[in-house]
């Protein structure tokens, strides 16, 4: 059996957890309750064997956080609206491409033509996807630091904080209480900011192997790849996270411990409260209900 690494993301008012055999999602509703949604759902690598191969196995890790990601988004935005607000099918899907084509756009397309612009300056693949690493890792970080100054999102990043202090407090055998859970870090080497970093680090080395010179070219070979520069940032990450406790281990996870200090906020007790009721419910099971 594969090993499985507990863990989740920040959604609106709550937190999703994910084990190996179920996902839940936590909100904290306009009534002050909560509410959370558990889904029986295995784990690809442990449903298919060929799937914990290297490099496969964080593609489809990857693939399984976007679609439980999206579940997890849509459900929360319903219920962080309150019953007064009626979001429909159509305007989630409409976000969530928005989303998606802003992503593809800033990510991956503006880097790309920036570096194309540049070849009359730069010469050469790996100087170009040097240009090209490094616009995509400023746009990130302004990014970041941007939506970082609006309320709603630093409520997302102080939600991630409790995540990530549960999951702390999880792995290290700690009492799931929130006064226990409030001691811990709200850093995790396995978060997914240290991996973004990391596709940024590992796709200035696999697009150097692709013919620059042609500007669509270019653009898909970006798109073409990212499976594999998604896979192999996935394998670093779980080395770092192996290794933490070596020189070698902190180096790797340094620069997405500085970028977590821009995702994550200290929460309060209500928002460590919701984290520990999502990964309860992955732990104990059971359906929809509301807590309190």
């Amino acid at each position: 059996m594969a090993r499985f690494s507990y863990g989740g993301q920040a959604v609106i008012e709550g937190v999703m957890m994910r084990g190996p055999a179920s996902w839940a999602v936590a909100v904290r509703r306009p009534d002050e309750t909560v509410v959370v949604d558990r889904h029986p759902r295995a784990a690809a690598v442990h449903r298919y064997a060929w799937l914990r191969l290297p490099v496969l196995r964080g593609v489809a890790v990857l693939w399984e956080a976007l679609v439980l990601g999206v579940a997890a988004l849509t459900y929360s935005a319903r219920q962080a609206a309150g019953d007064d607000v009626k979001l429909g099918r159509l305007e989630l899907a409409g976000t969530v491409l928005l989303a998606v084509a802003l992503a593809v756009t800033l990510f991956l397309a503006l880097p790309a033509l920036m570096a194309h612009l540049a070849q009359g300056f730069v010469r050469g693949g790996l100087a170009q996807n040097l240009v090209e690493g490094l616009v995509r890792l400023l746009v990130f970080l302004a990014y970041v630091v941007v939506i970082g100054w609006f309320p709603d999102i630093r409520r997302v990043q102080a939600y991630h904080g409790a995540e990530h202090k549960v999951i702390n407090a999880f792995e290290a055998g700690a009492e799931l209480e929130v006064s226990t859970v409030r001691t811990f870090s709200t850093f995790h080497p396995r978060c997914g900011t240290s991996f973004v970093f990391l596709v940024l680090v590992v796709s200035i080395f696999v697009f150097s192997l692709v013919d620059h010179r042609v500007l669509w070219w270019r653009l898909a070979s970006r798109l073409v790849l990212l499976p594999v520069v998604a896979g192999l940032a996935f394998e670093l990450v779980r080395l770092s996270n192996d290794f933490y406790h070596t020189p070698w281990g902190r180096l790797v996870a340094a620069p997405g411990r500085f970028l977590q200090g821009l995702t994550t906020r200290e929460p309060d007790d209500g928002q460590i409260e919701v984290a520990l009721v999502a990964l309860r419910s992955v732990l104990e099971g059971g359906g929809e209900t509301r807590v309190r």
